[in-house]
């Protein structure tokens, strides 16, 4: 067997292309004949791929219609969230930490706006969509609230400061849901740009005026 010559570049620009099609195909394939008809065997055809070749990608048609779920930033960056000290920028911290989450996550505008197409004809997707989200929402809250615990260890499990957490997860989680909208309607900005500007707003919004 000839060895793999490929540059480890080439072929994460070979695999990311190819997870791209499949994504694509299934989501025109989906807005022409609705998600019920769509099969596996149309999804490969129309990417130009086998389906065993889907299956080492995603491991079903409604894996490849949601496409990556979101992700959180590495567990080094989380730590570093987490004792980022009580006199610290809370809210400039966390808006770094969910920047680098977006840029762990899919950033591509045809995508989403395919996506979102079929979402606005289809409960099902939208169903398995949000408890994506939510799930995501909870991983986030539950960092809060270690930071919170963290900074404030006198009040560790007590409501007051979990409802502090809820409430502050649930502000950076619109924010973070203000820069995808954002991003999706305005081509020249980049998605952490995107973000930077919400939570510069939201920074504008909470500080005091003299």
């Amino acid at each position: 067997m000839a060895p793999d010559t490929e540059e480890p570049g080439l072929r994460e620009r070979k695999r990311l292309a190819t997870r791209r099609a499949i994504q694509h195909a299934v989501l025109t394939l989906s807005l022409q004949a609705g998600i019920e008809k769509v099969t596996v065997e149309d999804i490969s055809r129309v990417a130009s791929i086998s389906p065993r070749t889907f299956f080492n990608y995603f491991p079903s048609k409604d894996a490849a219609l949601l496409g990556d779920a979101p992700d959180l930033a590495s567990e080094e960056a989380i730590e570093a969230f987490v004792h980022g000290g009580p006199d610290g920028d809370i809210l400039a911290q966390v808006a770094d930490l969910l920047a680098e989450s977006l840029e762990r996550s899919e950033a591509d505008r045809e995508i989403h706006h395919l996506r979102q197409a079929v979402m606005k004809d289809s409960t099902y997707l939208f169903g398995l969509r949000m408890a994506t989200l939510r799930e995501f929402e909870a991983r986030l809250l539950d960092i809060v609230r270690r930071r919170f615990e963290t900074d404030h260890p006198e009040r560790a499990g007590t409501p007051g400061l979990a409802q502090r957490a809820l409430l502050f997860t649930l502000v950076a989680v619109a924010a973070m849901r203000h820069a995808w909208i954002r991003w999706a309607e305005e081509d020249a900005a980049s998605l952490s740009d995107c973000l930077a500007a919400s939570f510069a707003e939201l920074y504008n919004f909470t500080r005091p005026t003299g």
